[in-house]
């Protein structure tokens, strides 16, 4: 029986997982969370985990670890820890046989083409996808994730992509009016699309739908601290409340729009998934109109878009899975 090592690493929590490989299927195993600030050798955190399994558990040779950073060749320095990581010296450390580093949404991709309809919801589009085409993602969190999959005789390649920091482009009057007020209230020469499109922007769409209504200081979430705020204004307007819902909605049309360029600019005719943090909480929102519209609204090319398959990734755990998926490929 094979074993897999898959993880999913960042500067708050290191998720390590086990994974059997059964008639070519992933079958999850062992499992355990830690605290990554616990640990100031990353090594010593994965040879722990390896060795708290039972003796009759089999050591795994290849491993997949996504990481919360950019990797470039084979290293990655993440982004809020003081851990900088090489493959082959990680690798040499663990005992593995081989182990690949990879961008913690850029490896979403690998997962992709093997999701069961329990991880997965779809949103509009065929049913049947381009096995020949690329694929997308794109996720709002905390930030806005955006990667790419190039199919190859080999499989998908992931491309990661800083996509999410081209320049907003407002599509009405209205979000005109927040891009100004956004980059004057921040203090920036340029607005970038993930200040709108993401947890953080929602937060600061709301803001500045408070700031314009002339009811917004009595508002109660005028109290609300600013982490706080998103979450906030998806229950607000879930539960109702008129200017919590303008918020939404202006969100929401803005990262439909997005993801249509998304769709255009890969040609994504193999899927396009829309993850992140948002992705299942928000599933009725993503499919509702007032964010499809506007992801098919792309004037003369409308119909092509129209050709992508859109899903909404909602399994918390893609990020494992999609780590085991790569370990799996690295055994040839």
């Amino acid at each position: 029986m094979t074993t897999l090592l898959a993880g999913d690493i960042g500067g708050t929590k290191t998720l390590l997982a086990l994974y059997e490989l059964e008639a070519g299927r992933l079958i999850r195993g062992r499992s355990e969370r830690f605290s990554s600030a616990d640990w100031p050798d990353f090594a010593a955190l994965v040879n722990h985990f390896l060795a708290a399994g039972p003796a009759t558990e089999t050591r795994p040779a290849h491993a997949c670890l996504a990481m919360a950073g950019p990797v470039r060749g084979g290293r990655v320095k993440l982004t809020n820890l003081p851990w900088l990581l090489e493959e082959k010296a990680l690798a040499g450390a663990c005992r593995l046989k081989r182990l690949e580093l990879v961008n913690d949404f850029a490896v979403l991709i690998y997962g992709l083409p093997h999701l069961e309809e329990h991880q997965q919801q779809s949103l509009c589009g065929p049913a049947a996808r381009d096995p020949q085409a690329p694929v997308a993602i794109l996720g709002a969190g905390t930030g806005l994730g955006v990667a790419i999959g190039v199919p190859t005789a080999a499989g998908l390649v992931a491309v990661a992509s800083e996509a999410s920091h081209a320049e907003f482009a407002p599509r009405n009057e209205r979000e005109w009016q927040l891009k100004c007020w956004l980059q004057t209230d921040l203090g920036l020469e340029r607005l970038s699309i993930e200040r709108v499109v993401s947890g953080t922007g929602l937060g600061d769409v709301m803001r500045w739908c408070l700031a314009v209504d002339p009811g917004g200081g009595d508002h109660p979430l005028a109290q609300v601290a600013g982490g706080d705020l998103p979450a906030a204004t998806a229950a607000a307007a879930a539960a109702g409340d008129p200017l919590a819902r303008s918020a939404m909605d202006l969100w929401l049309g803005a990262y439909g729009s997005v993801a249509g360029d998304l769709a255009l600019q890969t040609l994504c005719l193999g899927g396009l998934w829309i993850g992140g943090g948002t992705a299942g909480k928000l599933l009725a929102e993503l499919g509702s109109p007032v964010f499809l519209q506007p992801f098919r609204n792309k004037g003369r090319l409308s119909s092509v878009v129209e050709q992508v398959p859109l899903t909404a990734l909602v399994d918390a755990d893609a990020g494992l899975f999609s780590a085991a998926c790569r370990a799996r490929m690295l055994l040839g």
